[in-house]
């Protein structure tokens, strides 16, 4: 006798069944991961161990190709879980470090209005800290940075850099002169979209709206739209809200889908970025420096003049070299007021507490004209572990 087929209300009351049992069992490797944390506290062991993550990963697969699971399957899925086990603890570990700097709720400045991409980046980032977002829209960068030093704002967001436009120059300038240090960074996926109000088609757009950045960054796309006129904005969430206004079949927004939802707009087209692994970094400042933990990999900024002499930024590099320090970024922008003179912006990966970056840093000290630290925060980009996959 063959089994009775399962109705479809049946299997889907099975399938959220597993779900819960999924989200429990999630739920619990979580509380095991804070636990994880605090034995690390006591034998001062750092957060990632890559052996045994890597022996973990071949272990799963090995685990799960007995069930009929495939390698990518596992890998992916374990990657995630990975992932969030190591943000649990790093923030754990630095909310006990830094124990006067937990807020239940972050006031928070960016470049607005709400459904921005610097929104969207503030959101993530204090979603992943279990923290409440008290959201204060701002019209440009600098009045970003003035709410947080003035006290009204405890935290600013500003986008420092993009994979397909390259350095925010505009960030990099208020970074100069603000007192503020930097505490944290997080790496946005950026997902431009064209969105309009009402249903239309390619052809009948002939003005966009958005911030002069997702312009740079869809801009093969855009020259393959012909003689369409472009409008700019202080950022992504106004041309939205512009084009929700106006309701019109020959208008646009470049924007983020999700966003887009906000004010009412559909996606008429996806996916139109030069590049299709297009991210923004974007930095997190505040009035106080935090002190990063030894436990937990740390990425240190600073910006520095070095003299005007021929070999004088090359002797400030080797530097690094001579104390086995990566440098990430170099970004050099004219001093204002200051004709043919340069500030260069270092981001390395490293940090304050050790012995080797004080020891480059009082090197460094003595080489350049001007140094100062914008800040020693800690890495939140968690690279993938990878495994060799039969």
């Amino acid at each position: 006798m063959t089994k009775p087929t399962l109705t479809l209300d049946e299997i889907r009351k099975s399938v959220s069944r597993i779900d819960k049992e999924i989200l429990a069992l999630l739920t619990e490797r979580r509380e095991l991961s804070i636990e994880v944390a605090k034995s690390k506290i006591q034998t001062e062991k750092p957060v990632r161990d890559p052996v045994r993550e890597q022996a973990l990963l071949e272990k799963l697969v090995k685990a799960g190709k007995e069930h009929g699971l495939d390698a990518p399957y596992i890998i992916s899925i374990f990657h995630s879980i990975i992932e969030d086990s190591v943000l649990i603890q790093q923030a754990f570990l630095q909310q006990l470090t830094n124990p006067d700097s937990s807020h239940p709720v972050a006031r928070v400045s960016f470049l607005g209005p709400k459904g921005s991409y610097s929104y969207l980046a503030a959101k993530h980032f204090f979603t992943k800290k279990q923290t409440s977002l008290a959201e204060l829209p701002c019209q440009n960068f600098k009045e970003v940075v003035e709410v947080v030093e003035n006290g009204t704002a405890d935290y600013g967001v500003l986008p420092i850099e993009n994979t397909s436009s390259g350095s925010i120059n505009d960030v990099y300038d208020q970074l100069q002169h603000t007192r503020l240090s930097i505490v944290g960074e997080i790496t946005q996926p950026i997902e431009h979209c064209i969105l309009t109000a009402v249903d239309t088609d390619l052809e009948s757009i002939d003005c966009l709206y958005s911030h002069p950045q997702p312009y740079q960054q869809c801009s093969d796309y855009l020259r393959s739209l012909g003689n369409v006129k472009q409008e700019y904005c202080s950022s992504t969430a106004e041309a939205m809200k512009k084009v929700a206004e106006m309701k019109s079949a020959n208008v646009a927004a470049i924007g983020n889908a999700s966003s887009a939802a906000l004010y009412g707009l559909k996606p008429l087209k996806a996916n139109i970025a030069n590049q299709q692994e297009n991210h923004t970094r974007f930095i997190l400042v505040a009035r106080n420096p935090v002190d990063v933990t030894d436990l937990i990999p740390a990425k240190t900024t600073f910006i520095m003049s070095t003299a005007q002499e021929a070999g004088s930024l090359v002797e400030c590099l080797l530097v690094f070299r001579n104390h086995g320090i990566n440098m990430t970024k170099l970004e050099s922008r004219p001093v204002m007021g200051n004709p043919w003179e340069e500030m260069f912006y270092v981001d390395v990966e490293g940090n304050m507490r050790s012995d080797k970056m004080k020891l480059a840093l009082e090197e460094l000290t003595a080489l350049t004209r001007y140094i100062k630290v914008l800040g020693c925060y800690p890495i939140e980009n968690v690279t993938p572990t990878e495994i060799d996959v039969d």
